[in-house]
């Protein structure tokens, strides 16, 4: 089952925007991107709130966003997350499949 985890990272000054350009820069999106059972990882701007950028991070299953969350990426997105003052509201969402 496919897991989808929204994550909006909210900031001043826009440093949720440089958070992210940041993230794309450095290489870390492409080294997530690459990882084993990553099947989406983009950011959005929500067009009423310039201070917020959104996350859409999806992954093949549980033990794979489980290793991604175990991964040394970890603390480079953390630390960066630091570095631009961001704040974080997470969601997660399962997909459901019918048989």
């Amino acid at each position: 089952m496919a897991f989808t985890v929204n994550i909006y990272y909210t900031g001043t000054g826009g440093n949720a925007r440089k958070f992210a350009e940041e993230m794309k820069t450095s290489g870390l999106v492409e080294r997530i991107r690459a990882e084993q059972g990553n099947l989406r990882y983009e950011y959005f701007l929500p067009m009423d709130d310039p201070e917020t950028v959104l996350l859409i991070d999806e992954w093949k299953s549980e033990e794979a966003l489980d290793f991604h969350h175990k991964s040394p990426m970890m603390s480079e997105i953390a630390a960066l997350r630091e570095k631009y003052h961001l704040k974080m509201r997470v969601q997660k969402f399962q997909e459901m499949t019918k048989e």
